[in-house]
């Protein structure tokens, strides 16, 4: 802003094809402009839903039949939920638990472990909530290694419940939880977006009703938006939707710094 540096600003996305919706959506977005979905049979859609309990059976079919059906996904690896918030009926909480009931339901002989955070059974998506260094995993090729990290996706592959320990598959890497480490564990069929960053997913769908007021920001909508490789869906109010990309208040600084850098140099 005070031109006393040369700088360089990003502006292209480079995650999807050059002629990608979602491509163009998230320019919109940056720009503090509302995503357009008037455009039929492309790779983002909206789905307009006005109550909570609407967006979530909506997104709950959509993870679970809907999309499976249509474009062949895996529920599991292929689709995530990216919830703003973790609070409410569109919450992660919440969804996580319906979710798991559609997608992974408790069945006679299935081992499960509760946590901290959730009740977890074999076969349930999990994401690590924080950095560990110290849980140890094998790759699938023998090589062996420690560390998981905060957002690391995976799925729960057993439970010995005589020894308390929790085996994860995080992409090509079985990770070994002992007890105190897996309480680090929650499900993970839905994750809030602040979870998501740095991540892709073949689908995303973003519920958009019942946001808190202080996560109603363009950023956030955003990184949403951006970690969709083929699909996205949105479903909820166009007025949420417009009102996070035009609120960018977030990402304000209200600084003298680019007048005292002019001064510094005169």
């Amino acid at each position: 802003a005070s031109d006393m540096f040369p700088s360089i600003r990003l502006n292209k996305v480079f995650r999807q094809a050059s002629k990608s919706m979602i491509i163009t959506n998230a320019h919109a977005i940056i720009n503090g402009e509302p995503p357009d979905f008037s455009i039929k049979n492309s790779d983002c859609f909206f789905l307009k839903r006005t109550s909570r309990a609407d967006v979530s059976r909506t997104v709950t079919e959509l993870v679970s039949e809907r999309l499976p059906a249509a474009y062949k996904f895996d529920p599991i690896r292929d689709i995530q939920v990216l919830c703003p918030s973790r609070k409410g009926d569109t919450g992660t909480g919440a969804l996580n638990e319906r979710l798991s009931e559609l997608l992974n339901p408790p069945e006679f002989g299935k081992a499960e472990y509760k946590t901290e955070k959730a009740s977890l059974r074999v076969g349930d998506k999990v994401i690590q909530t924080r950095n560990n260094y110290d849980v140890a995993w094998t790759s699938v090729d023998g090589k062996q290694g420690s560390g998981v990290f905060n957002g690391d996706i995976g799925i729960l592959q057993s439970i010995d419940r005589a020894t308390g320990i929790l085996c994860v598959r995080f992409g090509d890497k079985i990770a070994l939880y002992s007890s105190t480490d897996a309480d680090d564990l929650d499900k993970a069929f839905a994750v809030t977006v602040h979870k998501s960053q740095g991540s892709e997913y073949n689908c995303v769908i973003i519920p958009t009703v019942g946001i808190p007021p202080q996560l109603m920001f363009r950023n956030l909508l955003y990184t949403g938006v951006t970690r969709a490789k083929k699909l996205l869906v949105l479903v909820g109010t166009e007025q949420s939707v417009a009102r996070m990309a035009e609120n960018d208040r977030k990402t304000l600084r209200y600084t003298a710094l680019p007048a005292l850098l002019c001064q510094k140099e005169r």
